[in-house]
């Protein structure tokens, strides 16, 4: 991962949240909140939480006087998630480095984490982090992307893009998002973080969209695709946009398109 894929800045936190959310995310956003509410915790640590998706599932379904704090170590995407938040008097919005979370040890009954384990520069630390701030017989739950060929649209922008720049062809999708796809690591990660009791489950799901357009512009625009993009050609975002989404209409057609999208979804227990 290259610095410059954890700056999730200007206007990408809410077109991510327009078209990212509805794309790919949202599915297993009900997934974890339906995990972590099963557990019936009295304390939740949401790290990575962008935009809210997550949050927004899962407050719901929480226990009245459950304490749930949720954190980004992008500021943008916090501030973002919680101007889409209902107000909610158990939420605390706190910006914080999984790398070094600033709240004591056994603090919480369960650290979920949507999609943000691919980010973290040292797992086995972030890992150990998590573990520390939970309570014996606490659960860890996260997932990560399977790898890039099993979610359809993501190969689709990434290899029209690297038509456009077959020089130095735009990476981040497979480089970052997809890049934490081996079962076998994940779990030696973990079990060197402390953790044990590791379940990991490979869960498909269907990505659709109304038109092309729709995934080209939730890549080109909602990811730090796009600033890999105007780097390799100044003003040419709306290009490399339109030529992702004739890519995709090519193969899936014009109209509504559907496509699999595929992810591990894991769970550990302290």
């Amino acid at each position: 991962m290259l610095e410059a894929d954890k700056l999730f800045a200007g206007s990408i936190p809410e077109n991510y949240d327009r078209y990212m959310v509805p794309l790919i995310f949202a599915p297993y956003a009900r997934d974890m909140a339906e995990r972590v509410a099963a557990f019936s915790p009295n304390a939740v640590l949401e790290i990575a939480a962008g935009t809210g998706v997550v949050t927004r599932e899962l407050a719901p379904g929480l226990l009245p006087g459950t304490r749930y704090v949720v954190t980004d170590l992008n500021q943008p995407m916090l501030d973002y998630a919680a101007s889409r938040q209902a107000a909610d008097s158990r939420i605390e919005w706190r910006q914080a480095d999984a790398m070094a979370l600033p709240f004591e040890d056994a603090a919480f009954d369960v650290v979920c984490c949507q999609f943000g384990a691919m980010f973290f520069p040292d797992r086995v630390a972030a890992y150990k982090e998590a573990r520390r701030v939970l309570r014996p017989g606490g659960h860890f739950v996260f997932n990560v992307w399977d790898r890039i060929e099993d979610n359809v649209f993501a190969d689709d922008v990434t290899k029209a893009l690297a038509e456009i720049f077959p020089e130095d062809p735009p990476r981040f999708l497979a480089r970052t998002p997809h890049g934490y796809h081996d079962t076998a690591l994940i779990r030696r990660d973990l079990a060197d973080a402390g953790f044990s009791g590791v379940t990991i489950e490979t869960k498909a799901e269907q990505s659709r969209a109304s038109s092309p357009d729709l995934p080209a512009m939730a890549f080109c625009r909602g990811t730090v695709l796009r600033t890999e993009i105007e780097a390799r050609k100044p003003g040419g975002l709306d290009a490399a946009t339109g030529y992702a989404a004739a890519a995709i209409a090519e193969k899936h057609g014009s109209g509504e398109v559907a496509a699999k999208i595929q992810a591990h979804v894991i769970v550990a227990e302290v």
